[in-house]
């Protein structure tokens, strides 16, 4: 009674390799889409973004007046190696990773 069950649940046979290469292929294919779709909508963009911000960081000068990722607006004091020692007010400066410094302000842009 239990036999006729177990063969029924059973998954069918396989016949061997039906279709070769191109089966195997067209198995493939939408993963090979999707990762091209993620390359070209998610990776490819945000390695252009942390190129530029590299550049930006790099130019950084004294005298450049800067926004850090925390929102603080200041001039750019000294460039160390891998540090900016910022003055946002008179007699207070800060100093930060480079890496902190999100952008350059243009000096036409009013405090």
């Amino acid at each position: 009674m239990f036999d006729s069950i177990a063969w029924a649940m059973a998954p069918a046979p396989q016949g061997g390799a039906e279709g070769g290469p191109q089966a195997v292929f067209a198995n493939f294919l939408p993963l090979i889409i999707i990762f091209a779709i993620f390359y070209f909508l998610l990776i490819r963009p945000q390695q252009k973004k942390a190129k530029q911000h590299r550049e930006m960081v790099a130019a950084l000068k004294k005298g450049d007046k800067v926004i850090t990722s925390g929102g603080i607006y200041g001039v750019v004091d000294s460039v160390g190696e891998s540090t900016v020692t910022v003055k946002v007010a008179e007699n207070v400066k800060i100093k930060l990773g480079k890496a902190h410094i999100a952008a350059v302000r243009s000096t036409a842009e009013e405090d």
